[in-house]
């Protein structure tokens, strides 16, 4: 794999106490080929792992190990060495530097320098499995994803610890690949000027005028489509649910609420996408909804019972009505997982599906991870790595811009 030029670009990489230090060896050494001007900050951790003697050959500057380090006369490195750099990379990231960066706690060189940075901040988790799916991690994770942090996730494999499992430090090849995006910008306009409909988030159906029926989708599956999209030249018009998340900077934002309003924004705007992408997560029923609050049995153990109405189907819907659009929907299933998403994707009328489980142990919602596989109507199954919602982004963009847009 190419990568392009870093040149004129400053990155700083902050090495922290983990076995999987040695690949930021690696991913310095290749820094420096793509001509970047690499600092490296390592942990008083880290220099048990890799001697700071290794980055200076690789990089030509001498690594910063403490907070008052000094690179000139009066002048402190973590606030000289980052206030100029364009991208901070953390790798390999450690459940410690990963719980002080999202508890603003800074009391050694990489969580300062994280602390300090003006810059965008990119994060290689690499521990043990049961660490990586801890609940306080996820939640750090999570909380930083929600901030703005950039992370490439963990992969599967073999660890040094001798679990077999998620919590592998991402290959190299996948941290410039996502160096890259974040430095340059999208390696190519492949979408350049391609109307891209995209519907992300939850709907909300009211219960009565302070509840309602809803789901855990927090949008940030169609969020990452929508940004990759614009960042590759699309014209895109994301229709979403409601959501805390912050949504990307597209041509055109509509906020909804329900499914019906849903539906209502992507009629009015279908005819003129070339490309719909349905990331959604629809709410299947609405309750006929009380003009007043409902009030609580009197009796202890009275049951209270709701009425509900299917919401219209936007996608088998546009499935009817399209004529030359690309349909991509989603798949969220507990079970028989590519018969049920065939099933969908035959009878809703798309040209592919995006397969996901929510089975036990699966968090297919959230800004964390996913699995997922690519079917199309012509038979493919395309299955994906774990991944993180970005990259899922940019392979599903290529994707259907292979299959589908090139030919027509």
């Amino acid at each position: 794999m190419s990568f392009r030029s870093l040149e004129g670009k400053r990155v700083v990489l902050g090495v922290t106490g983990s076995i999987a230090a040695y690949k930021a060896a690696e991913l310095a050494s290749s820094l420096a080929a793509l001509k970047a001007d690499v600092h490296v900050a390592m942990t008083p951790s880290a220099v048990h792992f890799v001697g700071p003697a290794t980055f200076r050959a690789l990089t030509g500057h001498t690594p910063m190990t403490g907070v008052f380090d000094e690179i000139e006369e009066r002048t402190v490195a973590h606030v000289a060495v980052v206030e100029n750099a364009d991208l901070l990379v953390i790798a390999p990231a450690t459940g410690n530097i990963i719980g002080k960066i999202a508890n603003g706690i800074a009391d050694e060189i990489v969580s300062t320098l994280a602390m300090a940075a003006p810059c965008p901040v990119l994060l290689v988790p690499a521990m043990n499995t049961h660490m990586w799916t801890n609940p306080i991690v996820i939640a750090n994770v999570d909380r930083l994803r929600n901030m703005g942090y950039h992370f490439v996730d963990p992969v599967e494999g073999r660890l040094a610890c001798g679990y077999e499992g998620v919590g592998k430090m991402a290959p190299v090849e996948r941290i410039l690949e996502a160096v890259e995006r974040l430095l340059l910008g999208a390696a190519q306009h492949d979408w350049e000027d391609v109307p891209v409909l995209i519907t992300a988030g939850p709907t909300r159906e009211p219960i009565d005028p302070v509840r309602y029926l809803s789901n855990y989708s927090t949008g940030s599956m169609g969020f990452a489509i929508a940004a990759a999209a614009q960042e590759r030249g699309a014209e895109v018009t994301l229709v979403t649910g409601p959501t805390e998340m912050q949504p990307p900077d597209v041509a055109r934002l509509v906020r909804v609420q329900t499914a019906s309003e849903m539906l209502e924004a992507v009629r009015n705007h279908f005819g003129s996408c070339r490309v719909l992408i349905s990331a959604a997560a629809v709410s299947d029923f609405s309750p006929v909804k009380s003009p007043r609050k409902l009030k609580k049995p009197q009796q202890e153990g009275e049951r209270r019972t709701l009425e509900l109405h299917q919401t219209p189907d936007i996608l088998a819907e546009m499935g009817r009505q399209k004529q030359n659009q690309i349909l991509v929907g989603f798949a969220l299933e507990t079970e028989d997982l590519v018969a049920n998403a065939r099933q969908k994707l035959e009878g809703k009328n798309l040209d592919m599906i995006v397969a996901n489980s929510a089975g036990e142990g699966e968090q297919p919602f959230g800004p964390g991870p996913s699995k997922v596989r690519f079917l199309t109507r012509g038979g493919e199954d395309h299955p994906l790595p774990l991944m993180s919602k970005q990259e899922i982004a940019e392979h599903l963009l290529t994707f259907i811009r292979e299959r589908f847009l090139q030919r027509g």
